[in-house]
């Protein structure tokens, strides 16, 4: 009887590991979503968190209340909507990023017009969502 409950065991083992394997590639890609504007941070952290609370109450507890991400998912949570500082700096970096490409990377007028019309709707998106009247971000 001890085998047989030490057989069900492993994979439950086995899928918490996948479970905080597969979160903590979320989390990275999320991380990377708060410096890449085209990048969505939000819902990546919550499938992170989502992970978390399936494999371990430690990383879920510490994503929630993280200095970097807890933010993020607790304005989402609550409906509270995107600061208007992280909304300034995202359409920033999204100009930045997407003009540099359209100036010097891309060769063809089609493609740098292609970026531009990007940028122009990526931001009417993101100025779409709810403004918090928090301004942390």
């Amino acid at each position: 009887m001890n085998i047989s409950n030490r057989m069900w065991e492993l994979p439950n083992r086995t899928a918490k590991l996948v479970m905080k394997i597969t979160g903590t590639v979320f989390l990275i890609i999320g991380g990377v979503g708060i410096i890449l504007p085209l990048l969505p941070t939000t819902p990546f952290l919550l499938l992170a968190l989502a992970c978390y609370a399936k494999s371990s109450e430690r990383l879920y507890h510490w994503l929630l209340y993280n200095k970097w991400f807890g933010e993020y998912i607790k304005n989402w949570h609550e409906g509270r909507g995107i600061p208007v500082k992280t909304k300034i700096l995202t359409i920033v970096f999204l100009f930045i990023t997407i003009g540099y490409s359209a100036v010097y990377v891309v060769p063809f007028f089609i493609g740098k017009l292609f970026l531009i019309i990007i940028a122009i709707c990526v931001s009417i998106h993101i100025l779409s969502f709810p403004t918090s009247k928090r301004n942390a971000g």
